[in-house]
């Protein structure tokens, strides 16, 4: 389901019977959510959030991977998943939890760049003790938290509470459930008002720099003369001395 808040798009996961459990069709709707989100220049930012109050996602649909599920969707989608679990997702994305997210429901979160949860919540990665391991991003989390917790996390399977995971720089903001969703949008929505083209290569930027320093700064070399030497560059500049709003083109 999508809900358009002025420069914010809602993108909401819609098998509350399923507790939002990731099956191919869903993936595939997240993915071209994402990508129409970041080729629509009126856009500056998304939630995603979950429907219902038992679970913002329960991670795969085992009952379709059980009965050989595990193919299906477009592979524009597919694609487009994949890219927003690895950050590449140009358009700024704010995960609302409003409710508990384990497996792949906490790799989406993973994906997010900031995340506004319920203290209600929990999360994890239980994927050991259904046999397999976390392979949407959430083996990666030792690059988000020191590694004796994420082997303490991926190991263990045993999930943590809202707090702990605030406490771990996992998530960015707790409020009661039912603050969630709105507590996500104005987050959003302070993101949206900065100028996009600066949103974009600040984003690929810091992802980047997680994981390959170097490419970080190969990157940040190509991109400062095409944001510096923006439009936007000049009109937030200007906008500030003239002490108003800037009007940003995106370019």
């Amino acid at each position: 389901m999508k809900e358009r808040r002025g420069a914010v798009s809602v993108l909401r996961l819609n098998r509350p019977e399923a507790r939002n459990a990731l099956n191919p069709e869903l993936l595939t709707e997240i993915g071209l959510g994402l990508i129409e989100a970041e080729n629509d220049p009126d856009l500056r930012a998304v939630v995603l959030t979950g429907t219902g109050d038992r679970a913002f996602c329960a991670g795969m649909d085992l009952r379709a991977f059980a009965e050989g599920g595990t193919v299906g969707g477009s592979p524009e989608g597919m694609k487009g998943y994949g890219r927003f679990t690895r950050g590449e997702i140009g358009v700024p994305v704010v995960g609302a939890a409003n409710a508990t997210a384990v497996a792949g429901g906490f790799e989406l979160l993973l994906g997010c760049d900031v995340v506004v949860a319920s203290d209600a919540a929990s999360f994890g990665v239980p994927e050991v003790k259904r046999g397999l391991f976390a392979a949407g991003g959430g083996v990666f989390v030792s690059t988000r938290i020191p590694l004796a917790i994420a082997l303490e996390l991926t190991l263990t399977g045993d999930p943590i509470d809202a707090q702990r995971a605030l406490s771990l720089g996992l998530i960015n903001q707790v409020v009661p459930p039912g603050d969630v969703l709105e507590a996500a949008v104005a987050l959003a929505e302070r993101i949206a008002r900065n100028g996009p083209l600066a949103l974009q290569a600040t984003k690929e930027l810091v992802w980047t720099a997680s994981t390959d320093l170097e490419k970080a700064r190969a990157l940040a070399a190509e991109w400062q003369p095409k944001v510096f030497g923006s439009e936007d560059a000049k009109e937030g500049a200007t906008a500030f001395i003239e002490k108003r709003d800037p009007v940003w083109k995106g370019r």
